[in-house]
């Protein structure tokens, strides 16, 4: 019931567009991805949730070093009848570069799969991603395809900026080209200041104590990615965390507010 009910929210990944409106900004992070120092931290950083949508990042990684994944438009998948189709622009074939920017639940989750279990837990353990822990749902035996969404993987922002630095300084273990490819394939925004933005969004529920969805269908909603300028890239991570009931998605809105927020931070650097 979870998956139909959390349908609209993935909606906020998938590109539509949403207003302000009130949220608590849990934590603000930004990282020079050159040193990997802290230059700003607000706000409690050190809170694990499920990573959602921004987990895409770390699995576009680990599918173009596995070979899975070629570039930006290969390989291209037909969506099939029983795959998750709760957004009617993920019914249809999706690229890398779509499924990134539309946030296409069934394209990481035929990723997943051809990966196999071993593989992938190797790479979340290689990565230091966060809890380490793709089992899954408890007796369910679904972590290969659910573990990142509102499950058993857990990141704080301030693990979220170490991998990101990691992928961003052509660090982690993995080849040079699946780290190019991901950038590559990144969504991405220019402002006014001429610092290119590459990031992802990600939305769920906020869980009860017992791993159930919050009765008051408050969200979470993550911004992250880097920023980069004339040689200089600085990582970013934006995480709210509702207070009160919203209608708008709290993805895109930690987006929006993170947009208009970096220009000034980075006009400090």
């Amino acid at each position: 019931m979870f998956i139909r009910i959390s349908a609209l929210l993935f909606v906020a990944a998938a590109g539509v567009a949403a207003t302000s409106a009130h949220a608590d900004v849990t934590c603000s992070l930004l990282v020079d991805a050159a040193s990997g120092k802290e230059v700003l931290r607000e706000g409690d950083c050190d809170k694990a949730v499920t990573p959602a949508s921004t987990f895409k990042v770390p699995l576009a990684v680990m599918g173009y070093d596995s070979g899975i994944l070629i570039d930006a438009e290969r390989p291209a998948w037909d969506f099939q009848p029983g795959f998750a189709d709760w957004v009617d622009n993920w019914k249809t074939t999706v690229t890398p570069r779509y499924w990134l920017d539309k946030s296409v639940v069934w394209y990481s989750q035929e990723l997943t799969k051809k990966m196999g279990m071993e593989k992938f837990r190797g790479y979340v353990e290689a990565f230091d991603y966060g809890n380490k822990d793709v089992s899954g749902n408890p007796g369910k035996n679904d972590g290969l395809t659910q573990a990142w969404l509102r499950s058993s993987l857990k990141i704080t922002p301030r693990q979220e900026a170490a991998f990101l630095t990691k992928l961003v300084d052509r660090t982690l273990s993995v080849s040079p080209k699946a780290m190019d490819m991901t950038d590559a394939a990144m969504p991405q925004t220019t402002l006014d200041n001429g610092w290119v933005v590459k990031g992802k969004t990600g939305t769920s529920f906020l869980s009860n104590a017992d791993g159930s969805p919050d009765a008051k269908k408050r969200q979470l909603g993550w911004y992250v990615g880097w920023a980069e300028k004339a040689g200089r890239k600085i990582v970013f991570v934006r995480l709210i965390d509702d207070k009160k009931k919203q209608k708008t998605f709290a993805g895109m809105r930690a987006k929006k507010g993170t947009l208009e927020w970096l220009p000034a931070q980075l006009g400090k650097l």
